[in-house]
């Protein structure tokens, strides 16, 4: 009866996960997917260029400001990948990004890179820069995060918004606000926002009642979701964990809920 269920579950939330996807907007490119067209394009044939070229080339395209060729110098010394890995440098190209192109349209060709750059800065103040005498800053880090996910949407600073909401160190907690976030970035398709926003869901917090026939249709989408990706295994955690307590009349629930959809707008 468990695999039956949980199959079931599993297969009305694969169905959800489409017809969410076929209900968002179309974004700009991927931070990933434009460094790499920029790539392929350098030289203006699509043919490969040699790495001194193509060196050359994104530093003369990012002394002119253009932000893709900032992004790939900043995670190219980020990495290590085709120079030293220099965080300083790196630190640097990310904070120019930031600031000359943080009022950038949201929904713009380079809104995507700009926002990712918003959280990999965060990232830094977070960690701190040693090199270049850069403490950790953690009110930097939640300013750079909330530029991203208000401004720009961005599905993974919402996520990392939203659990700094169920954090005492970070954003302060409010259940209420991380489930608002935690559910903007699921409906993008962030795997981890869906994996957590269920979780919050199905086991309540302080304050906050459990809703947990929507937590576990949310758990069961995250698993599809994050299939094949790192966050597999932490999907993977928190839907067992779920499914080991869930009553059989809560994996009916779930599974109508995922059938019909009727939770995925739920405000909270």
């Amino acid at each position: 009866m468990r695999i039956t269920g949980e199959r079931s579950l599993a297969c009305a939330a694969s169905g959800l996960i489409f017809a969410i996807g076929m209900a968002l907007p179309a974004h700009a490119q991927t931070a990933a997917d434009a460094a790499f067209d920029f790539a392929k394009t350098m030289d203006g044939s699509g043919a490969i260029v040699s790495s001194d070229t193509y060196l050359s080339a994104l530093e003369s395209d990012a002394a002119a400001g253009r932000p893709l060729a900032l992004w790939q110098l900043g995670t190219m010394y980020e990495t290590g990948e085709g120079v030293d890995k220099d965080p300083v440098k790196a630190f640097g190209y990310f904070a120019q990004i930031a600031n000359q192109h943080a009022d950038t349209a949201p929904r713009g060709l380079e809104a995507d890179i700009v926002a990712s750059s918003f959280v990999k800065l965060g990232d830094y103040f977070r960690l701190g820069v040693p090199e270049a005498g850069i403490g950790q800053n953690p009110a930097e880090y939640h300013r750079m995060l909330m530029h991203a996910a208000t401004y720009f949407g961005d599905a993974e600073a919402q996520y990392r918004v939203g659990m700094l909401y169920q954090a005492e160190d970070g954003l302060g907690v409010s259940p209420m606000l991380s489930a608002r976030w935690l559910q903007s970035a699921a409906h993008k398709g962030h795997c981890l926002a869906q994996a957590q926003l269920g979780n919050l869901l199905f086991n309540g917090m302080e304050g906050y009642d459990p809703r947990p026939a929507e937590g576990l249709m949310w758990l069961n989408f995250a698993h599809t979701t994050c299939l094949g990706t790192q966050d597999m295994a932490k999907a993977e955690e928190l839907l067992n964990g779920a499914m080991s307590v869930a009553s059989p009349e809560v994996r009916a629930a779930a599974v109508e809920m995922a059938s019909s959809g009727v939770a995925i707008s739920a405000e909270f």
